[in-house]
């Protein structure tokens, strides 16, 4: 019996088009198919079949449907798998197999989505059924245990673009900066390996021979192939990217010949204004402007307000620090040890902020729980000397405390800023405490007080929240994924859609933003101690503490346990609009998974005898992440819990975590003021002619203090490019493909799909309801950070499945 099939596939590039095997196609060389059974054990497996018609006139990136027949009989049993060969020179990209209707068992799906090259052999793509280990049918045993094998590769040599080799390495590629990962002094999570040669031997340093190129076809450091940007992808970043080059390259070049900004006035001229004219004078005058950031679209000075300033610490760019002030903790103390840093404990009193507590008494405010702080100063101290010593920063370690108002809304109460002492760090820091006002040169004092907190969260932000916490914590679990977890694997088929991109992406953040020189130390405040300085913080990092429960109890945020959303009036902030949207992402992310893990794993004993998922968990803790291996707070991975905790985890991070830390970057990062990323001078004292300058010209003043014109053109470029969708982003409860043939698991799947419809709702439902003062603020920007769907440009909403830019 021949039973009908569609083959569905994608040419590569133009280059394809002239490829000289295309001459030999009369009746030598065809791309060849033959089917594997999953009941049979047979080393013949089924015929082989040709794709006939293979020729030169598809279009650039087209699909490319191929009909054939395949023979079948009874006797054969269930197709399992297909073997591929390519005979060509050039790759094509196998989206998938379909069997139409296999009699008495219905239409058979092979879920490929692979580049397959020559140089690879035969290759072998399994159907979408899932199978533990425990019951692969013994027919496919062999070829899923092969198929593993070939991903793990052997540890060892080059690295060439056909091979599909997942591998661990540290991070020695990152210039001059010392070796992160495998040492006590600078551990770190491990990157994907690149088989790139070692430079220096003595320091184990990888040789770099990658220059990133707008116009480059090939990635020219390795990623495993399937792991790379699809041909529409890299067009638009490289169309993104030079969209960024354009708007910078005119404001840059002016701010070469003129110096700093003047005014707030002068930053707004840079920005392409809706002034409802148009026409070809309208569009050459827009070349040369960047986007209009949400934050001063609909109000121009509001993002300088006490409250807009607070309330980005709840809805910002980086709403995970703000934390509960207990009552034994006042006033605020360090965890620097005392005999390397001396006193490092707060000098704020309670006297300090008496008269900002809306007629409570300090004593009171702690234990109503109204009092909150922002705690930037034993994450900075200890390299602070250095930084302002051997960069061009001149910025503070710093405190911030706040008051929840009786509508829910924070505001600053005061703001501590220290430095090291200049007799040496064991005599403790020297600080001063600045409180809110409003009038005179006191009040730009205050503002200034801001700026340095917000230049010291928002290096935070970009080192810790975004990079550290997502995109370097999440490559190892992609790695293990790869190495241990069979495609057919249930749980492989879990988290695969998460883990799309990024492994990409991670490899050009190593060539060209985390690099030494590169944007990441020229941008931000903590300059050549970026990266070493989130060496340090990941040795604090907990990988249970990235639930969000968890997190929130943590941070006091929570009073008690949550365990559901019938919990979320434990929240002591009631409206904390990462925390709310947050928690329903999560537990609908949980319950998904829930259903998911207990249809394939029906006892905590079938966790236990999972050799793959035993494999997998046991890599990913000391060889992933393995400078964090004697860990006690690691799931040991024996029961459905734990693995269910775990998937949610990796689920979260990838997804709505990522996406509340990222895609806002522009929104609120865009305008300079608002989120500086450096500062070049200290507070003004009085008698001083900065103070003087304060007094008379404010505005200049402060923009020569945050940082520079230059920088700035060039942080705008960057975010703009890094909170940019693409127009084939996949949202977290969607999925484009036949994925597996479990009907329960589909419909858990669905559910999923429609929980997250319901909470689209209830977030903009809440946005428009004036109750909840927090969600738009006084910049007038809705809270859409966790708001599933996006769209493709700057829609400051979205979470993609996993992290792809």
């Amino acid at each position: 019996m021949k039973i009908p099939s569609t083959v569905v596939l994608m040419r590569k590039t133009e280059q394809d088009f002239n490829d000289p095997d295309d001459n030999d196609l009369g009746n030598k060389k065809k791309v060849s198919l033959k089917l594997i059974s999953a009941d049979i054990i047979d080393s013949n497996p089924g015929r082989i079949i040709h794709l006939e018609g293979w020729d030169n006139k598809s279009a650039y990136w087209e699909d490319r449907t191929f009909h054939v027949y395949f023979e079948w009989d009874e006797d054969f049993g269930t197709p399992g798998a297909v073997l591929v060969h390519n005979p060509y020179e050039s790759e094509f990209y196998l989206k998938t197999i379909t069997l139409q209707d296999v009699p008495g068992r219905g239409p058979i799906h092979f879920l490929c989505n692979s580049w397959v090259y020559q140089n690879q052999g035969s290759r072998i793509f399994f159907s979408t059924k899932a199978y533990l280990p425990r019951d692969t049918p013994e027919a496919l045993r062999k070829c899923r245990e092969e198929e593993l094998r070939m991903l793990r590769g052997n540890g060892e040599g080059k690295l060439e673009e056909w091979d599909r080799v997942y591998d661990y390495s540290v991070y020695n590629d990152l210039g001059r900066l010392p070796v992160l990962g495998g040492s006590h002094e600078h551990p770190y999570p491990r990157r994907g390996r690149t088989g790139r040669p070692i430079l220096d031997h003595k320091e184990k340093t990888e040789n770099r021979n990658f220059k990133y190129d707008l116009f480059n076809d090939k990635f020219n450091i390795y990623v495993p192939r399937d792991e790379q940007f699809s041909l529409h992808k890299k067009v638009e970043f490289q169309i993104n990217n030079w969209k960024s080059l354009i708007h910078a390259v005119p404001p840059g070049f002016k701010a070469c010949i003129m110096g700093e900004f003047e005014s707030f006035q002068e930053i707004n001229t840079v920005y392409d204004v809706d002034d409802g004219t148009s026409g070809l004078s309208k569009a050459i005058s827009r070349i040369g402007k960047f986007p209009l950031p949400q934050v001063i679209k609909e109000d121009r000075v509001a993002w300088s307000s006490d409250e807009e300033f607070a309330r980005e610490m709840i809805a910002g760019l980086n709403p995970l620090l703000i934390r509960l002030l207990k009552e034994h903790e006042f006033p605020p103390l360090s965890k620097l040890d005392p005999e390397f840093y001396g006193n490092q404990n707060s000098c704020i009193t309670k006297q300090d902020i008496q008269s900002n507590l809306d007629g409570l008494s300090a004593e009171q405010a702690l234990k109503n729980k109204r009092l909150f702080i922002l705690d930037h100063h034993d994450s900075v101290m200890p390299y602070l000397r250095k930084i302002n010593k051997e960069t061009e920063t001149k910025t503070y370690a710093s405190r911030t405390l706040l008051f929840l108002r009786d509508d829910n809304t924070l505001k600053p109460v005061a703001i501590e800023l220290s430095l090291p002492n200049e007799k040496g760090d064991k005599f403790g820091a020297v600080s001063k405490v600045y409180t809110p006002t409003q009038d005179g040169v006191e009040g730009h004092i205050w503002q200034l007080a801001k700026a340095y907190v917000a230049v010291v969260d928002t290096g935070h932000h970009q080192l810790i929240s975004h990079w550290l916490n997502t995109h370097a914590a999440i490559e190892p679990f992609i790695i293990a994924t790869n190495r241990q977890l069979s495609v057919v694997h249930p749980i492989y088929k879990l988290l695969h859609p998460h883990y799309r991109d990024t492994m990409a992406i991670n490899a050009l953040a190593r060539e060209v933003l985390v690099i030494a020189g590169e944007v990441l130390e020229t941008t931000f405040y903590t300059g050549q101690y970026s990266m070493e300085m989130s060496s340090v913080i990941y040795r604090s990092w907990n990988f249970m503490e990235q639930s969000l429960p968890n997190d929130l109890k943590k941070r006091g945020i929570a009073d008690g346990d949550i365990n559901s959303l019938k919990d979320l009036d434990k929240l002591v902030i009631e409206d904390y609009p990462y925390a709310v949207d947050g928690l329903k992402i999560w537990f609908a992310i949980k319950k998904w998974v829930s259903g998911y893990c207990s249809f394939y794993y029906k006892t905590d004993g079938m966790v236990q005898e999972d050799p793959e998922l035993q494999a997998w968990w046991k890599e990913l803790r000391e060889v992933g992440h393995g400078d964090k291996k004697d860990e006690p707070w690691w799931p040991k991975m024996q029961t459905r819990e734990e693995l269910i905790e775990s998937c949610s985890i990796i689920i979260w991070l990838a997804s709505a975590f990522h996406a509340a830390v990222n895609f806002g970057q522009y929104a609120y990062g865009g305008y300079s003021p608002n989120r500086p990323t450096g500062s070049r001078r200290f507070m003004p004292e009085k008698g001083t002619s900065e103070y003087t300058e304060l007094a008379n010209n404010p505005e200049k003043a402060f923009l020569k203090t945050i940082t520079s014109q230059l920088i700035c053109f060039q942080l705008m470029a960057m975010v703009e490019i890094l909170s940019q969708q693409s127009s084939e982003e996949v949202y977290l409860g969607t999925r484009k493909d036949n994925w597996t043939t479990d009907k329960e698991p589909l419909s858990y799947f669905k559910a999923f799909h429609e929980r997250l419809a319901e909470i689209e709702d209830e977030i903009t439902s809440m946005n428009e309801d004036g109750k909840w003062k927090n969600r738009v603020g006084p910049v007038k920007v809705p809270y859409t950070l966790l708001f599933p769907t996006g769209e493709f440009g700057l829609p400051g909403k979205g979470i993609p499945n996993s992290i792809s830019i």
